[in-house]
Parts: C-alpha cells; structure tokens; sequence
C-alpha cells in the first residue's frame, strides 16, 4: 500500500512530501489512517541524527487517525476506531509489570532506533528501507504501523487533532507536576521554560491545586499565555537573578520546579529555588550529552532536596491519558490555546515558525 509521508533524508534537512511503501501490520501491529499529529521537539532531535537515525526516515510521534487494518493477535482495537498514538513499551520488564512503561528496560529501541525488533522497517521508497517505527509509530505520515502497547481507543465522536498533542509533549508536562513530582494541594511550584510542556506543566500544576505558580520564561508572549493558563506570578530571566525573583515572591523557597528548557544555565538555577523537602524534575534535554547539574551537597542533605529524571510524565497510558482526555473534554486542560494547526504539506513552515517564536505546539492535519 502507497500514502504520503514527511520524508527526512537527510540529519536537520527539510522534510519532504514523498510516496511510501507500507507492509502490512505484523502480529501485535496495526494500521492508522492518520488524521492529525503534533510536533515535538524529540522528532527534531531525532532527524539531527544525533540518536543514531538512520535516513531516509519518518517521524512523528503524536499521532492520532482510524484504525485500517489490525495484524494477528490484536483484539483491544478494531477498524474504524479513533485511537491516540504515544510511546511504546515491551510490557513484559520488570517496570512495565509494575505500572511504568514510561521507564521500560526497552525503552530506547523501542522509541527510538526507528527499526523492528529484527531490524525491518515497516516503510520502503523504491524498493529500499526507509527508517519508521519512531516512538512505535511514525506518524509523519497519511498512514502509520502503530503497535498494541502503544494505543489509546477513543470515543467515536472524538476530536483527533484536539487529542493529537496528548501523545507525547501536553501528557510530559501534566504528568512531571501530577505524578513524577506528586504535586499536592496547596504546594508552589516553578516551571523554567514556557513552550508547550512547559504550559503543561503549570496546567498540572492547576489541576493538582497547586497555590502559587510561577513560570520563568525570556519570550513576552509566552509569559502572556502562562498567565492566561493558569500561571500566578511570571518572571524574565534577563530581568535579573531567577533565584532571587523566586524566592522574593517564595521566601521559604518552593516544592517543586520542573524544568523544560534543557538550558543548562538556567537548569543550575532550580537548585537554588527550592525550599525544605522541595523536588526538582527535570525533562527538557540539554544541548551536549556531556551536561551535568552541580548540587550543593550540604543544603541538600539539611534540606532533604530531591532531583530527578522524567519520562512521558511517568504516564501509564491505560490509566492516565484516559484521564488528561476526560480533563480536556471537561476544559480543565485548555492546551488547545498554545495550539497552531497546519495542513500536512506545511510541517517544514510549521518547524519554521515554532523556531521563530511564531507558534508554540504545531499539530499538522490531515484533509
């Protein structure tokens, strides 16, 4: 079978429109006429090639469409369903049997070397391989391979480009505050970096009854928005010292900060936000591999500071994206208003755009 897809052929070129080869779903797999899918910036750092990816290849892995056709052993779903696209997990590790897929022993294989198990890809153009399987789906494409453990059904009257961005970026966000960090009622929380997981966070932080949020944030109209979404207090950082902006309007220091810029000079500076038992999570990626983020061993071990590590915020997609879906169907999660929706065709403009500060979640569409 043919359909169109975002081709990247080459590390950081434009993506291009091209016809693909589909094979049909494997046992455990299945086909999705995709419908919408957002852009995250994992797929850009993917298509640098900096993972390892081989080209060409297909991306996108926020993908939400219609079940075509299911492979053997596939019963959860059927064709003609509306389902959401997120991360895949081999379900059998001792963290998925234990409720954490977003940890799996499997994780990066499976997510992000963009091959089978076997090594196959499930694309081809011209008779050669074209690397798919991102994030156990591809979805830069008409029509994607999507795998069991990584599908979420939706009601039949389902906004699939309103639900799209719950695959990946909104779900980190929300997830990081609710339940990496196990925000509770009347706790403050910082957020350094205000794109699209990072106005997720602070909508968890909403969500959870968080009493004071503050976002730290260069871009003027991104601290508008994180007002408008939930946000108490906003904060320029070329204003002057975060820590001490923090702490004028949090004197004892905060619960949590979750970062997501990934910015390793303003990351250092979570350390010093915190207060007594505070916790800081940390999810955006930083620019070298080599990154690390000093602690100060002494006010740490006095004020039992914790630091750790987050992945799809620590989402068990069976319980919690059913979830965020019911939060967004009820308007308590309104991400839609840091949403841009693009035709397909234009997800090199839309790529361009976010760059330039032009938007803040791009979702492409699908006629």
């Amino acid at each position: 079978m043919e359909a169109l897809a975002a081709v990247l052929n080459q590390p950081n070129g434009p993506f291009e429109i091209e016809p693909v080869e589909i094979a049909d779903p494997q046992e455990g797999e299945l086909r999705v006429a995709i419908k919408a899918v957002g852009i995250c910036h994992t797929d850009l750092v993917l298509g640098s090639g900096a993972m390892g990816l081989q080209f060409p290849a297909v991306l996108g892995h926020e993908g939400a469409g219609v079940v075509e056709a299911v492979g053997p052993g596939v019963t959860s779903v059927q064709p003609g369903d509306k389902v959401l696209l997120t991360f895949n997990s081999c379900g059998s590790c001792k963290r998925c049997e234990a409720g954490e897929p977003a940890y799996c022993l499997q994780f990066f294989p499976l997510n992000m070397q963009c091959v089978r198990e076997d090594g196959s890809t499930r694309l081809s153009k011209g008779g050669q391989p074209v690397a798919d399987n991102c994030f156990g789906q591809s979805s830069f494409a008409a029509k994607a391979i999507a795998n069991v453990r990584n599908v979420v059904k939706l009601d039949p009257d389902a906004d699939l480009a309103a639900l799209a961005p719950l695959g990946c970026g909104i779900q980190t966000g929300v997830g990081a505050v609710m339940r990496s960090l196990n925000a509770r009622k009347g706790e403050s929380l910082v957020v350094i970096g205000g794109g699209a997981v990072g106005l997720s966070a602070i909508l968890g932080g909403k969500l959870a009854g968080c009493a004071q949020i503050i976002l730290i944030e260069p871009q003027e109209s991104r601290r508008a928005i994180a007002l408008e979404v939930g946000a108490d207090h906003v904060i320029d950082p070329a204003a002057g010292d975060t820590i001490e902006a923090v702490r004028a309007i949090l004197p004892e220091g905060a619960d949590m900060v979750v970062d997501s810029s990934g910015f390793m000079p303003a990351v250092e500076k979570s350390v010093g936000m915190i207060g007594n038992l505070g916790r800081v999570g940390l999810i955006g990626v930083p620019g070298s591999l080599d990154a690390v983020l000093p602690v100060p061993m002494v006010q740490w071990l006095t004020m039992g500071g914790t630091v750790r590590g987050i992945v799809e915020g620590d989402s068990d997609i069976v319980g919690f994206l059913p979830e965020l879906i019911a939060h967004q169907a009820a308007g308590r999660l309104p991400y839609d208003r840091f949403v841009t929706r693009y035709p397909f065709e234009q997800i090199n403009q839309a790529i361009d755009d976010a760059h330039h500060g032009k938007c803040i979640k791009a979702v492409l569409t699908f006629d």
